[in-house]
């Protein structure tokens, strides 16, 4: 590593342990409770007793019982009064959420200086804090995680000038392009009004009833029935400020903007079947994955980018830049990277930070405003008034929401006020010149001065009018798997739509994007099959649509859960040399086995009471893991081998396209107990070397694997590697072989 790089690495190591200025401004608010510290009320009074109410008693020996309870007990009167009024109103939309703090670093200010003044994004010397809260849309705080639905995106920073607040979501559009029409969105995809069902899903009468009959509706529902909809991770999904923002410049030039986030580990996601097993298996399945990556030091890391338009520009397009449904493609308007987002700090308790956390899209700093998009005028209105009502006019001073810089205003009083003025004024202008207001020159904010004429009327411009046209250069756009992943998923939610007005009439929609498309789904779902297409396909493809588009680079398996399958007489020597090969790229193995308890080595091999495993088999599953390897070991394999748990979490993780791996006795049981069809397999008969590696779609296997193999097989993960573990690193870094699904093999396994 050359000294620069040495540098480089030891500034973000340090950056990434130090406070931001947000963390240390919430340590006022901090309790840090210790053993032995005693209980007192929320007054200050130490109480003596927590676990009986004040009653009276019998003083009698033969009626020494409880009389009734004592209204005066002020102490359990408390105790209930709080916990009566715990809950707050929950979010109407994104109820559902996870939060975490870390920071946002200017990479390339020069780039965005031509754009904008704003020091957020042009100063490189800055470290601005964050608090970044990801939720579901549909379901309710308790519905489970790996629904199909779209997932907020919501990033605070607390710039020096103020806070600036990104409320977008993980795909680029949205299902309306007016305000407007928003609660009937909302009232439609929610559970439906005469029985609250379904609860975190669309597929249901109501949802799809209304996106039909509303085509504007047609892009946003591809990209949710595409594989976005179900996101393997929080850090693996990509983030969007949805609307069109504009960016202010020194010279007084404006430019309209599209926010973007890019995470470093690539865009991945679940499989269908998968993510609705996850749904009972682990529901807090997300919140989970973030937490442990973060307290591993595997930093989720997005890298920010923006698109830009001139205003000079703004009507070239075939479509309304200013249209929510829409996309800028990157032929046209080329992504910049600005900087990285990057989180590093779970939270101490979660009510008062990601609970209470509030977002506004009006919460914009000097540099960056606001466009005419139509929706996010009625966001700007929407999101200050929600907030109001969930927390209180005075919301902004909880301790998650206030800024980091000075705040000086003439607002006053209202319910759960916290800040106390100290002032004889409380307007303006007035004698002491308190809280006066500053130009631009001196940080003032000052909207863009635009001149506008037209006619008051309610109306969409002509280019609002064409709906069809992106919602095929997506399906174009997508890889084969991806698109028969969408296939599969507007036929799996039609088929839950009982009236069949419904899915009969969405085929209609799907035809003005693609014929072939509408077929197969008319085929499934008993609608009418069209015979000639509603509009035809001129075959144009974008990138940045399909999730193959942002593989990393480099390959990595940084935060990659592999469960290792062992049973007594495993070769514990072997399994060490691989799991150690695969944590030194920052993978995280777990032990399966038969208990959660010392798990005996073969014959030979000394490791005192054994092995402890992480999990038995019937506590966890394949669906919570992205790899599985079956080391070798006579007595271990044939155990396995009676267990049908066992044989059914290799054949699910086959089945979800998952990189499996084994050796020697451990690739006996595949062949001839799991069965994989159509896998080649290691096989020693052959003439091939004990230790040669076999490679077949994903699975992995070798005769053994040994220190001596460990030495030769230094990690190293890109493809035709010869090496055993890094041959599994690699299939692991692709994160699923979909070849296997494309080819049939999928379907003829039970799982």
């Amino acid at each position: 590593m050359s000294s620069i790089e040495q540098s480089v690495e030891k500034a973000f190591t340090t950056m990434a342990s130090e406070p931001t200025k947000k963390v240390v401004d919430l340590q006022r608010d901090i309790q840090e409770q210790q053993a032995h510290q005693v209980l007192t009320t929320d007054h200050g009074v130490k109480v003596a007793d927590t676990d009986n109410w004040l009653k009276i008693i019998g003083t009698e020996s033969e009626s020494k019982k409880n009389g009734p309870s004592l209204l005066e007990d002020q102490i359990g009167r408390e105790k209930i009064h709080r916990f009566d009024h715990e809950r707050i109103p929950e979010r109407v939309v994104h109820a559902r959420g996870t939060g975490a703090h870390g920071y946002f670093e200017v990479l390339h200010g020069d780039r965005a200086s031509k754009y904008t003044f704003a020091p957020v994004l042009t100063d490189s010397s800055r470290t601005t804090p964050v608090f970044v809260r990801f939720s579901t849309v549909q379901g309710s705080r308790g519905s489970a995680d790996t629904v199909r639905d779209v997932r907020g995106f919501a990033v605070k920073f607390y710039t020096e000038e103020g806070n600036w607040d990104i409320v977008g979501n993980d795909i680029p559009v949205f299902f309306i392009q007016d305000a407007i029409k928003f609660p009937d969105f909302v009232h439609a995809v929610k559970p439906e009004p005469h029985n609250d069902v379904p609860q975190g899903q669309s597929a249901h009468n109501n949802f799809w009833d209304f996106v039909g009959l509303q085509p504007e509706s047609a892009h946003m529902v591809m990209w949710v029935m595409s594989d976005r909809g179900v996101p393997r991770s929080f850090r693996m999904m990509q983030g969007f400020g949805v609307n069109t923002f504009t960016l202010l410049n020194a010279a007084g030039e404006r430019h309209f903007v599209k926010f973007h986030f890019i995470p470093e580990l690539g865009v991945h996601s679940l499989l269908w079947d998968e993510a609705l097993k996850i749904n009972g298996q682990d529901p807090d399945f997300h919140r989970k994955d973030l937490s442990e990556a973060i307290e591993s030091g595997a930093y989720p890391t997005w890298k920010f980018a923006i698109q830009t338009i001139p205003e000079s520009r703004e009507h070239e397009f075939g479509f309304d830049i200013l249209d929510a449904t829409k996309v800028w493609p990157q032929e046209s308007v080329p992504l910049e990277e600005i900087g990285r987002l990057v989180l590093n700090r779970v939270v101490d308790e979660f009510f008062p930070e990601t609970e209470q956390v509030a977002f506004c899209t009006s919460h914009v700093v000097p540099g960056i405003g606001f466009s005419d998009d139509p929706l996010l005028q009625g966001r700007n209105f929407s999101y200050f008034d929600t907030q109001i009502s969930r927390l209180g006019i005075n919301w902004e001073e909880l301790p998650i929401n206030r800024p980091v810089c000075p705040v000086l205003s003439h607002n006053r009083d209202g319910k759960s006020r916290h800040r106390i003025v100290k002032s004889e004024v409380n307007y303006w202008p007035n004698r002491k010149n308190i809280g006066c207001p500053v130009s631009a020159e001196k940080g003032g904010y000052v909207e863009y001065a635009e001149k506008l004429e037209g006619i008051k009327q309610r109306a969409r411009g002509p280019k609002f009018q064409e709906h069809f046209d992106q919602a095929q250069l997506f399906y174009n756009s997508l890889a084969a798997y991806e698109k028969a992943h969408l296939v599969s998923a507007i036929g799996f939610e039609l088929s839950h739509c009982e009236d069949s007005v419904v899915y009969k009439s969405y085929i209609d929609v799907l035809n003005n994007i693609d014929f072939d498309l509408a077929k197969e789904v008319a085929i499934k779902v008993n609608g009418e099959v069209p015979t000639k297409p509603g509009r035809a396909n001129d075959g144009k493809k974008s990138k940045g649509l399909s999730q193959l588009d942002f593989l990393p680079k480099t390959p990595t398996i940084v935060s990659r859960r592999i469960a290792i399958l062992i049973s007594d007489g495993f070769n514990a020597i072997e399994m060490q040399a691989v799991r150690d090969a695969l944590t030194s790229a920052k993978a995280v193995c777990y032990l399966i086995g038969p208990r959660r308890n010392h798990i005996l080595p073969m014959a030979g091999q000394d490791f005192g009471p054994g092995i402890f495993a992480d999990h038995h088999f019937d506590s966890q599953r394949s669906t919570l893991f992205d790899a599985i390897y079956i080391p070798s070991g006579e007595e271990h394999v044939k155990t396995l081998a009676k267990n049908g748990r066992v044989v059914h979490w290799v054949r699910e993780a086959f089945g979800h396209c998952k990189a499996i791996a084994a050796v020697g006795e451990g690739v006996d049981f595949l062949r001839d107990v799991v069965r994989l069809p159509g896998i080649d397999l290691f096989v020693p008969s052959s003439g091939q070397g004990s230790d040669e590696v076999v490679t077949s779609y994903g699975v992995v296997t070798t005769g053994k694997y040994s220190i001596s193999s460990a030495v030769t097989d230094a990690l190293n993960i890109v493809p035709d590697t010869r090496g055993f573990a890094s041959n599994f690193a690699f299939q692991i870094s692709q994160h699923r072989c979909y070849e296997r699904e494309l080819d049939g093999l999928t379907d003829q396994v039970a799982f």
